[in-house]
This record gives C-alpha cells, sequence and structure tokens, in this order.
C-alpha cells in the first residue's frame, strides 16, 4: 500500500509550494500579505495557479504586510497569512507577529529559509526562528520535509485559533519547496471550542444574586458580531453596567444605556475609582487584564482581587496566570453567554440600578470635547466624525497621544470598528487601514495616525494605491512624539532631547501616490475636508496641524512641564 507520501495514480507529484498554496486554499485562505522573496519563488508560483481564489497583495515593507495580516485576523476571526523572504523580511515582520501575540490574534507567518543543505553554517540571512520567534509565536517550526506540509498546515491553523489565539511561524526551506513528492492534501475539520460546565453557571448565578455592585468588562479574543449581541442582551437583562478593555471599545454598543466607558489609558476618573473602590463582583469575559487595562495593574489587586473575581477566558493559560478568580470558567465567549441565558432575574427592580444609571451619566458626559489650546481641538473633530460617519466606519490608529482623542471621544456603535494595537505598536494605523479597506470595500475606512506614527508605514500607501484601498488618512501634526515629550516633560521638565520631528509635506507626499489631500488649520475647516474626503475615489489625506500645547484633552504641554518642575523642586 502507498504511504501518503508514495507515488500512486490518484496523488500527482507536487512541489512543496504547489502543496503549500493547495493547503492554504482548502482551509479557506483568501488572502495572503507579502514582500516577495526569492527564498519562497516556489510557493508564489503555487499561488499563481490560486488567483482566482486567493488575493496576493504586495506590500512595500514587512512590517505593513505582517500588520495587514493581523487586522485581516481581527476582522476574520481567521489566521491573517503573511509571508516572506528569510533574514531581514523575518526581522521586519516581526514587528506584526508581536502585535498579534499581544492581541490574541490569530496569523500564520511564512518564512522562506536557506536550503536544507546550508543549515547551520550561518549562510546567507540564515537565521534560527525557532529561537528568533520563541517567545513571540504560540508555535514556530521548520518543515524539512514536503509530504509533511499538510500535516503542518492543519496543526498551524488549529494552533493559530485555539484557545487563547495567536501567531504561528513555519519556516520553509528553500529546497524543501522546489522537492516535488506525492501527498494527499488535508481534511479540514473544526476546530474545539471550550464551553462553560453547568455548576459553573450556577456558582455564577448566586455570586449576582450575592451582589450590591456587580460589573461586566468584555474584551480579548474569539469574539464576534453575534457574540457582542449576546453580551448585551446579558447585561441588559441582569442590568449589569459594562466596560471594555483597552482598545476593545467596539466589542459592544457604546450607544447601548448599560455601556458605561473603556478602561485603559485615561479611562473616566469615577470609573477607575468605582472598579478600584466599589466593584464588589467583577465579572470578565475575554480580556487577560494586561498593563494597560488595569493601569499598571493597580486596578485590580495581585494575586487576590479585591472584589469577587469571575474570569472567563478560552485560553486555560490564562485562567489563574496573574490573578487568582473566585470562580474561572474556561470557555469560548458566545458559548459563555449562550449558557448563561440559564441565570434567572430577580423578579423586582435591581439594588444596583442606580450605580448602573451614574456611571452611564458620567460616561456621556465625559463625550463632551474639552478646551484645549490652539486653533483646532481634537475633541471637536473626533466627535463630528462620529456624529456623520455610516456607524460600521472601521477606525484604525498605531499608537501616541493623538489615540486619546479617538478612544475618548469616538462611539462605536459596530463590533470591529476598531482596529488598534493593545501592544502599542507605532505605525500599525495605515497597514490596518489597507487591510480593512480591502476586505470592505464598500465600507468607509479612517486610518487615524500623529505625524511620527504615519512617518512609520506611510509607504504602504503605495499598496493601498497598487490595489485600490480608498482610505481616508487623518495625520494628526504637532511636530513631535507627543506622547514621549509628555514622559519627557514629566520626569525631565525642559529637558528636550530626541523628540521634535522635521516633516515633509503631507498632502504633497500623499499626492505622489496619487491620493488627494489637503491641509486643516482650524477646527471649522474639518467638516468640509472630511466631506471633500468621503467623496475622493483613490484615498484622500488630511493633515491636521494641532497646536504643541494641545498635547491631551485636559492637561496642555506647558502645564505637564510645571507639574514636572514642582515635583523635582519637591
Amino acid at each position: 500500500m502507498p504511504t501518503d507520501a508514495s507515488p500512486s495514480a490518484d496523488i500527482p507529484l507536487r512541489t512543496g509550494g504547489r502543496i503549500l498554496a493547495d493547503q492554504l486554499r482548502l482551509l479557506g485562505a483568501d488572502t495572503i500579505y507579502c514582500v516577495p522573496g526569492e527564498s519562497y519563488l516556489e510557493l508564489l508560483d503555487g499561488l499563481y495557479a490560486h488567483q482566482d481564489a486567493i488575493n496576493v497583495v504586495t506590500c512595500r515593507h514587512e512590517s505593513g504586510a505582517s500588520n495587514m495580516a493581523d487586522a485581516y485576523g481581527k476582522l476574520t476571526g481567521r489566521p491573517g497569512i503573511c509571508a516572506v523572504t528569510r533574514g531581514p523580511g523575518a526581522t521586519n515582520a516581526s514587528n506584526g507577529v508581536h502585535t498579534a501575540f499581544q492581541d490574541s490574534t490569530p496569523m500564520i507567518l511564512l518564512i522562506g529559509q536557506v536550503g536544507r543543505e546550508m543549515a547551520d553554517r550561518e549562510a546567507f540571512q540564515e537565521i534560527d526562528y525557532r529561537r528568533m520567534f520563541g517567545q513571540m509565536a504560540k508555535w514556530v517550526a521548520q518543515i524539512d520535509d514536503p509530504a509533511r506540509i499538510p500535516e503542518y498546515m492543519a496543526r498551524a491553523w488549529k494552533t493559530a485559533l485555539a484557545g487563547r489565539p495567536g501567531p504561528v511561524v513555519l519556516a520553509l526551506p528553500e529546497d524543501m519547496l522546489t522537492e516535488a513528492v506525492a501527498v494527499r492534501d488535508l481534511r479540514v475539520t473544526p476546530p474545539a471550542k471550550p464551553a462553560p460546565q453547568a455548576a459553573d453557571i450556577k456558582a455564577l448565578e448566586k455570586m449576582i444574586a450575592a451582589a450590591e455592585r456587580p460589573m461586566l468588562m468584555v474584551g480579548g479574543p474569539s469574539w464576534s458580531a453575534s457574540c457582542a449581541a449576546k453580551a448585551m442582551e446579558f447585561a441588559e437583562r441582569l442590568g449589569l453596567p459594562v466596560t471594555t478593555s483597552f482598545r476593545s471599545q467596539d466589542y459592544v454598543d457604546n450607544g447601548h444605556d448599560n455601556y458605561v466607558g473603556p478602561v485603559g489609558i485615561a479611562p473616566i476618573p469615577n470609573l477607575r475609582k468605582r472598579i478600584r473602590e466599589d466593584v464588589d463582583l467583577l465579572i470578565v469575559v475575554g480580556p487577560r487584564l494586561g498593563e494597560m487595562t488595569t493601569q499598571g495593574y493597580a486596578l485590580v489587586d495581585i494575586p487576590h482581587p479585591q472584589m469577587t473575581f469571575v474570569h472567563v477566558h478560552p485560553g486555560a493559560e490564562e485562567l489563574g496566570q496573574v490573578y487568582q478568580p473566585d470562580l474561572a470558567i474556561q470557555s469560548d465567549p458566545e458559548l459563555f453567554f449562550d449558557a448563561a441565558d440559564a441565570i434567572s432575574v430577580p423578579d423586582g427592580p435591581y439594588v444596583w440600578a442606580d450605580w448602573l444609571q451614574a456611571q452611564r451619566a458620567d460616561y456621556l458626559a465625559y463625550q463632551t470635547p474639552t478646551e484645549v489650546p490652539g486653533q483646532v481641538n481634537m475633541g471637536h473633530v473626533v466627535r463630528h466624525m462620529s456624529e456623520v460617519l455610516p456607524q460600521d466606519t472601521i477606525f484604525t490608529n498605531g499608537a501616541g497621544n493623538y489615540t486619546v482623542w479617538l478612544h475618548r471621544f469616538h462611539q462605536h456603535r459596530a463590533y470591529r470598528t476598531q482596529l488598534a494595537p493593545t501592544s502599542g505598536s507605532m505605525g500599525y494605523g495605515v497597514p490596518a487601514a489597507v487591510a480593512a479597506k480591502l476586505h470592505h470595500p464598500n465600507r468607509t475606512v479612517v486610518a487615524m495616525a500623529g505625524d511620527g506614527c504615519f512617518m512609520m508605514t506611510s509607504q504602504e500607501l503605495a499598496t493601498a494605491a497598487q490595489h485600490g484601498a480608498d482610505v481616508i488618512y487623518i495625520v494628526v501634526n504637532n511636530g513631535m512624539y507627543g506622547t514621549i515629550r509628555m514622559h519627557q516633560e514629566r520626569h525631565h521638565p525642559g529637558k528636550v532631547i530626541a523628540t521634535q520631528l522635521v516633516n515633509p509635506d503631507f498632502v504633497a507626499y500623499a499626492a505622489a501616490f496619487g491620493i488627494g489631500g489637503e491641509r486643516v488649520l482650524a477646527t471649522e475647516e474639518f467638516p468640509g475636508a472630511l466631506k471633500r474626503a468621503r467623496a475622493a475615489r483613490g484615498g484622500y489625506l488630511i493633515e491636521i496641524v494641532v497646536d504643541p500645547e494641545a498635547l491631551t484633552p485636559v492637561q496642555s504641554l506647558s502645564a505637564i512641564r510645571a507639574e514636572g518642575e514642582a515635583k523635582a523642586r519637591s
């Protein structure tokens, strides 16, 4: 009897590159983000045979390609596929892999590798990827036998999706991709999903009945639009206030009466105080409760939280890793909410009804723009976008002080309208927006970036132009790395170094890619600019020149410096 790798009448000979491309097609991959390289030419040739089903997006830098794959994984819940060449290609792509790991995003990174006979000689661009990506991926492997490609790809797909999702890295020796073998294709089978036990739901029911100031926090991996709807049905039925973890604001409808705002960087002061001092039952469905969500691990005591603590997460390794929960439930979030339908509802009014209403009032008040220095108030800019753009508009951003305005003043009304890295990676917004627009060509996509953040991946405007991604780019230009300048003034007031920036003419820069644009110098100019951006074909860039003093919605640069000086004198 022939083995799977033995020639037979019904198993044709195929190169490793073609076998790999065929497995991607069988698994349902429809897009691959890449920067082509000679180390995986045979895979590119294999993909040529699937051009009708798999869109190969040619990017201008591997960090752009890997961040596009991360954005795709967030948008679809399926592994984003990225292909890069060995050595420099892999090191450049590590940015998106790190983002995918911290964001629990399913991803598969395919890396061309030196030929098998050259291994361990420090051949041209040779790297041991098991060592390089060891702490950055769920699984790192090298496929040395083309006959095992179906086995490796089936495992990679499942690993990227299972438990806490994340990135998988596969190295592909160049000669392995060119070797021809006869092997059967993989069989596609559904991934397993953990669900709560009946005893877990009974225990939770008792905790809710005993609570006086409960709160539901949502976020994390394995979410979906249907899960978002079920989460708010659960919260509404039980009268629970709902908060979202860092950069998960789109997990629930922010217009719902039970939503009380996000936690993370610069949350509503009263929300932070209530979690720290008042909440007696915290039900966390999805988030890991990392540093940003917990304000530097200060909101919830470690290892034993100050409140009754329920943690629901699909990854067993996350339960009890940092916080010791009173009730740990390993479950897919949607299956948890399905099971939670069995929790009975009190007959009378909730004892915490006033508690919910007060928090909702605080959130709505926090939506009002503050007064800031300069001719442009980014609070009004963001509120205008929130009011006039379609509710399914996708907003993307990287990292920097400019993100505070978007996170505070925009209300997300639909799931997956926010693509932002919990890893705090600068440069994420532009490639994420390109991926989003290619996947959802009929939706409005806005990439918001600071001047420093934008320049880190702005070469991907060429990718957008080449593939027809009509993105609206908002570049908030204050001529500096604002977040670092803020910390610099706070801790070393007046000692400015390495944070000033000399920028190009952003409108002319966009024009070089065939993308229209204009510069906004005052708040009242923005509505007209946005209207023109929405009508433009080929994308549009709006550069907003802001006063460096307007560093946050509540504190100017001078005030931060004065605070630092006072601290230095004390």
